[in-house]
């Protein structure tokens, strides 16, 4: 299991009020869930690729917890 680590930041007040619409929305993502989605995102359109990467993306996008699949149960 992946640990984590909290971030903090300053972002734009209308990126936050964007975030906080969708997440107001669909009840099904969170602040965390979002933010995992989007940096890893982020990172692999901009040239990053590891595998634990895309498997965060990929988990976040379908509600899972970063993290959460034992390593026996991915494939390398």
């Amino acid at each position: 299991m992946q640990q984590s680590i909290s971030l903090s930041v300053e972002i734009p007040e209308d990126l936050h009020a964007s975030v906080q619409y969708y997440l107001d929305i669909h009840s099904g993502w969170s602040q965390d869930r979002l933010f995992c989605a989007a940096l890893s995102l982020f990172l692999m359109q901009n040239g990053v690729t590891e595998r634990q990467i895309s498997r965060i993306y990929l988990d976040s996008l379908f509600g899972q917890q970063p993290g959460s699949r034992e390593m026996a149960n991915s494939n390398p």
